[in-house]
C-alpha cells in the first residue's frame, strides 16, 4: 500500500530542514477522516513519509503547505519541498 518513499522538508532562508514527525503525523490524522484522497500516507520519521501509488505529489505538497500554514507550523516565507526517496 504504502510503496513510494518521500523526504518532506520546507527550505527557509536558504536552508532544506525536515519537517518534524509531529507535523507529518498531525496532517495525516486529519486527512484520515477529511481527505479520503490522503488516506495512504504513513509518517515514519522526521522528513519522512510514506504513500501509496495513488496519492498526488502536487495536490499533497499544496495541503501539506496550506495546513502547515495554518497551524503556524510553516513559516510564511518558507516553501515545501517534497522529493521521491
Amino acid at each position: 500500500m504504502f510503496a513510494r518513499k518521500i523526504r518532506v522538508e520546507y527550505q527557509h532562508e536558504g536552508q532544506l530542514q525536515p519537517c518534524p514527525l509531529k507535523w507529518l503525523d498531525n496532517f495525516s490524522m486529519r486527512n484520515f477522516t477529511n481527505a479520503s484522497v490522503f488516506d495512504d500516507t504513513l509518517p515514519v520519521a522526521d522528513g519522512c513519509l510514506e504513500i501509496g501509488t495513488h496519492v498526488p505529489l502536487d495536490r499533497l505538497r499544496d495541503a501539506m503547505e496550506d495546513w502547515f500554514r495554518r497551524k503556524s507550523y510553516l513559516p510564511k516565507d518558507a516553501t515545501l519541498v517534497l522529493t521521491l526517496s
